[in-house]
């Protein structure tokens, strides 16, 4: 049996907490958050511990952490953990810093403990069984990927102001499913944003609406899309066209339910947010983790993964700020 501490008792530390609640390899035997309603809450439904962060992490009891507290406290928690040898499943990003980032996996590989980081969408079963197809060459070499990513609505400002931008907090997503899609990494990029939804957020300094375009050294090439407003549900479509053929994966509807009649035909709307579109992957993405610990194997993504994706989210805001295509 892993046993497992959850640092962070917010929305997605319940996310992880409930899936290890259904499995039978691992356990959530100790939970942390700077609120103590939120820890002891979680707690009483994992007939867990409520400990300190520290306690947790240096627990001899424990076998690995699930880092899902704010970004800011990630660079000391990584390195408390790896100090302790601890495996670590980590929420992205890593840090905000790619300089930060480096220091983290310094410490990660000097330790020699499992790393992961949390990017879900890899582990989505659209985007997955995409990929694969992608592998068996059913459309031959990938030419062009589109990844369209719109929220229903923007989040809080007093979140925007934290979150390091629509690029390191949104953006980000894409720019790891772009990695995953292409299979080669990107070595250029341009891209454009502004601020159109909401005027608080341009005056918060970040945008709203938001377009890259990633290239790579074969000249393959990426369009990525981001909205932070969509009024008709939580919009995440991919279409990969290659050589041969074209794939798409289309939006997770409420219903698959659809009205004929002479006015038309009708659909659900689009499920309306992350928690809900990707509840599968939220699962898939712990089991892959805590198949990782069982049998000994590579996680993935990993720390290097978090690493890439953020040094072209960092590329893409200047880039959007002064105009000029980056190397990457």
């Amino acid at each position: 049996m892993i046993n497992i501490g959850i640092l962070g008792c917010g929305r997605i530390g319940q996310v992880h907490g409930a899936t290890l609640r259904t499995m039978t390899t691992a356990k959530a035997v100790a939970v942390a958050d700077a609120m103590p309603a939120a820890a002891e809450a979680l707690a009483a439904v994992l007939g867990a511990k409520v400990m300190s962060a520290e306690a947790i992490i240096n627990d001899p009891g424990i076998d690995a952490v699930v880092i899902g507290t704010p970004t800011t406290t990630h660079y000391d928690l990584i390195h408390a953990a790896a100090g302790a040898g601890k495996a670590m499943f980590c929420e992205k990003p890593i840090d905000l810093s790619v300089a930060r980032i480096h220091d983290c996996l310094a410490a990660v590989k000097k330790a020699g403990v499992p790393f992961m980081t949390a990017f879900n969408r890899r582990f989505d079963p659209n985007f997955a069984h995409l990929q694969r197809q992608i592998a068996d060459q059913v459309i031959g070499k990938v030419e062009l990927v589109t990844i369209l990513s719109r929220d229903p609505s923007p989040p809080p400002i007093s979140y925007v102001k934290t979150s390091g931008g629509i690029f390191r907090d949104m953006m980000i997503h894409d720019f790891d499913m772009a990695r995953f899609l292409l299979g080669e990494e990107p070595v250029a990029l341009t891209a454009a944003a502004s601020s159109l939804v909401d005027p608080e957020i341009g005056a918060a300094g970040d945008f709203d609406t938001a377009v890259v375009t990633l290239k790579t050294a074969t000249g393959r090439l990426c369009q990525i899309s981001n909205s932070r407003r969509a009024s008709y549900g939580y919009d995440q479509r991919i279409e990969v066209h290659g050589e041969t053929g074209m794939l798409r994966a289309d939006n997770v509807l409420e219903t698959t339910v659809e009205l004929a009649n002479a006015s038309g035909l009708q659909r659900a709307v689009a499920q309306p947010f992350f928690l809900e579109r990707y509840a599968a992957a939220y699962r898939a993405e712990m089991a892959h983790f805590i198949n990782a610990l069982v049998t000994g194997t590579d996680v993935k993504p990993d720390g290097e993964d978090g690493l890439k994706a953020q040094i072209l989210a960092d590329a893409a805001d200047a880039a959007a700020r002064d105009g000029l295509a980056k190397s990457v």
